[in-house]
Formats: C-alpha cells, sequence, structure tokens
C-alpha cells in the first residue's frame, strides 16, 4: 500500500469536540478515507484501493479511538523534550500518558511536509485498526485535527530491537541467545499472521531491527506499517510496485523489478535473522570493504561449515547450544536464497524456529572459547582436529534436522489441502 503517492494534505475540518469520540463499526475509518483529497487522474483508483482495504476488517474489529490534538498536548506535556523517545525521517515519538485510561503511550507525531507522510499515515491507521495479533503493535488511536497527523500506539517500554542488538548502551547487557531466538519467532509469527491469516495477504516490506518493537518481558511486535501492501490476490503471483524499503534488507528480484510477494518479506527477515545472529548490521560502511554488507560477507562462510562459529556475535562470548547456532545459520541460509521459489514459506521458518527456542531451564551446550574467533581469523590449531570433527558432526545432523521440519510442516499443509 505504498499506492498512495498523490495525497495532498488531508481535507479534515478543524471541528472536532473537546473530547474524543469513539466511532461506531469503523464509521471514523469510513469518513477518514472519504474525506481525503487525492490529486491526479487516477485519483478514484487510489480511493478504491483505499476503501478496499476497510474491508478487510469484517464489520466489528476497528477499535481505534479518535483523539484531539489537545488530548495529546496534555498526554505528553505540550509535547515536552523530555518525554522525546526518537526521531527519524518520519517525525517524532513521544512517550505519554493517559489519565482517562491509566495507560502509557507513545505518540508518532509525523513530519508535516511531503506528501509520503501523509500516505503512510493513511496506510498505518487503515493496517493497525483492522489487523490484529500479539506480534503486531497495537494502534490505540490517531489524530487528524487541521493539518496534525498523529499516530498513538500501546508503549513499548524496551524500545526496539536494533536498540538492544545494533546501539547497544555501553551499560547494557547484551541479549541472550534464548532471548534471540524468542524476539525471532515472535516476529515471524507477525509475518505469519500477514501472509496466510490476513485475508487478503499483507506484505510487510520494511521488516527491520528498528521496526521490532519489544515488550517489558522482550514479546516483540511489528509496527510501521506505512510500506505495507495488499496482495497478490486470486491467481496473480506477484504486486507490481516502486520498490520501496530500507537498503541492505530487499529481496534482490524486488530490488532488481518492482515485482512484490510475501517471499520478499522472507528474504528481509533473513537478513534481520542474520543480524540476531551475528549482531553486524545489514549494511556497516564503517567495517572493512568485504564485511560492509551482511549477506555478502555470510555467503563464504556458509559453505565452509568450519567457521559457522565465526559468525556468533562476540558479545555472546560463545553462551549458546551449538546445535542451536548450526539450526538458526541454516534457516537463515534458506531465507537468503537468491531465487524467492527456494526460499521456505514463513510458516515453515516459524516451525523450524520453534525447535530453536530453548527453555530457560534446559541444559545449554556452549562453543569452547577456543573456537571463537573473529571477521576472517581461522579457527585456533591448538586441539582443533576432534573440535572440527565434532562440529561438522553437529552440521551434518542440525542440517537434516532443520530440512526435516521444512518437509514435515510441507508434508502436513499437502495432506490438509487433500482432506478439504
Amino acid at each position: 500500500m505504498g499506492c498512495f503517492p498523490c495525497f495532498r494534505s488531508l481535507n479534515v475540518k478543524d471541528e472536532s469536540p473537546k473530547k474524543s469520540e469513539v466511532p461506531k463499526e469503523g464509521n471514523a475509518l469510513a469518513s477518514l478515507v472519504h474525506n481525503i483529497s487525492l490529486e491526479s487522474d487516477t485519483s478514484n483508483k487510489h480511493r478504491i484501493a483505499a476503501e478496499e482495504i476497510l474491508r478487510i476488517g469484517n464489520n466489528g474489529n476497528n477499535s481505534a479511538r479518535v483523539f484531539t490534538y489537545a488530548e495529546l498536548q496534555a498526554a505528553t506535556k505540550n509535547f515536552k523534550a523530555e518525554c522525546l523517545l526518537g526521531e527519524g525521517g518520519f517525525g517524532r515519538v513521544y512517550k505519554g500518558h493517559l489519565e482517562d485510561t491509566n495507560q502509557d503511550i507513545a505518540v508518532k507525531q509525523l513530519d508535516r511536509n511531503g506528501l509520503q507522510g501523509n500516505r503512510e499515515f493513511l496506510v498505518e491507521v487503515l493496517m493497525l485498526s483492522l489487523l490484529h495479533h500479539p506480534n503486531l503493535v497495537n494502534l490505540i488511536g490517531y489524530c487528524t485535527d487541521g493539518d496534525h497527523r498523529i499516530l498513538v500506539y500501546e508503549y513499548m517500554p524496551n524500545g526496539s530491537l536494533e536498540d538492544h542488538l545494533l546501539d547497544l548502551a555501553p551499560n547494557k547487557k547484551p541479549l541472550d541467545w534464548n532471548t534471540r531466538m524468542k524476539i525471532a519467532e515472535g516476529a515471524a509469527k507477525g509475518l505469519e499472521y500477514l501472509h496466510d491469516i490476513a485475508n487478503p495477504p499483507v506484505i510487510y516490506r520494511d521488516f527491520k531491527a528498528s521496526n521490532i518493537l519489544l515488550d517489558e518481558n522482550y514479546s516483540p511486535k511489528l509496527s510501521d506499517f506505512g510500506l505495507a501492501k495488499v496482495g497478490p490476490i486470486g491467481d496473480k503471483s506477484h504486486v507490481s510496485t516502486r520498490v520501496m524499503g530500507t537498503y541492505g534488507y530487499c529481496a534482490p528480484e524486488y530490488a532488481l523489478t518492482g515485482q512484490l510477494t510475501t517471499m520478499s518479506d522472507v528474504y528481509s527477515f533473513g537478513v534481520v535473522f542474520l543480524e540476531i545472529i551475528t549482531g553486524r548490521r545489514a549494511i556497516d560502511t564503517s567495517r572493512p570493504s568485504n564485511e560492509q554488507n551482511l549477506v555478502q560477507w555470510a555467503e563464504p562462510l556458509f559453505k565452509d561449515k568450519k567457521r559457522f562459529v565465526e559468525m556468533a556475535d562476540p558479545l555472546l562470548e560463545g553462551n549458546y547450544p551449538v546445535k542451536g547456532l548450526y539450526q538458526a545459520l541454516a534457516v537463515a541460509a534458506m531465507c537468503l536464497q537468491e531465487e524467492a521459489s527456494s526460499r521456505p514459506l514463513i510458516t515453515d521458518v516459524v516451525t523450524a524456529l520453534e525447535y530453536l527456542v530453548v527453555s530457560k531451564n534446559d541444559k545449554k551446550e556452549t562453543t569452547p572459547q577456543r573456537l571463537l574467533s573473529q571477521g576472517s581469523k581461522t579457527l585456533e590449531n591448538t586441539n582443533s582436529n576432534n573440535q572440527e570433527e565434532d562440529l561438522r558432526q553437529t552440521n551434518n545432523e542440525e542440517e537434516g534436522t532443520v530440512q526435516e521440519i521444512f518437509s514435515s510442516s510441507r508434508r502436513e499443509e499437502e495432506e490438509t489441502l487433500e482432506r478439504s
């Protein structure tokens, strides 16, 4: 749904009541779409597309609250600097508190300049008002007083995955292995809901660490749906659209042709999962030239089983199960296949990740410190022959296990289809 390229400022009259109203059965969303003024000859096409999104909601799922600007001023202490959580190209995000519901909130104040902000605002309101899942961020409401474009979300106290993985403050502990796998599993379940349960399916299109928010228990929720697209539906194999998203995360076929499928999201998931395993950014210009692109750096290492331990985040200090590392790298490699048709379905990815989420009470097998190495260094020679043989054997076992997981999931799906 980057399919609204021609929005002028939303023409909503500044006649909001002093207290917010919760409209009946999605009337607020219908009104929001109705009052959009579109430029260009294709306005009818885009209005129809916007109205189509409303049909996803099944008549009762919309619970978004319409806020007045005055209410959000009060909640954020007049958007005080001390309440600022962060900012980017979209605008600023503030922490706020609603007195009437005794609820902490995140208030995203979009930049008023630029047409793209209006388009993304509408898409996000529609998407998150109508799609609900434990691994999608909850949109509490929005504000369109005058020319204000504000989104109100549930507050996520642990910020984003990026904060804990790629922008770790010196006084913060790195994420442990189990937490990383739990986050990957939850994020994959969010994509699974969008791809397989939402009808029509939704392609997220902007899967990256900064868009994965973490609650007080480090449970992940996908946020920022401004670039999401509906489809493909019927006998269509893809959606053709302008290439948008974040460099380093886009699937190669989408970047080259603009043809978008759910497999584009699977590739992006593979990039983020590799970030989770390695602690490296998708694109990091501060590293040597041959290590700046994460996927390109990882490709030769995927082919050399003896060097798999080099890919683990050094901040883990070897505290991860060797079998789990091998399985995780196998899943990441499958998601990052050059050919979209060779990638697993996100449902299969979720199934595989469920095997990687280890209970905190389980005994963990950890990699010996002497096997850890940095970058392109070779494994240490001391007592390495036996250790390398053990690792090769473990990899062979686990590679088979991951393949079995994917095969089993597909067999179950085929059997279900045959029965129906």
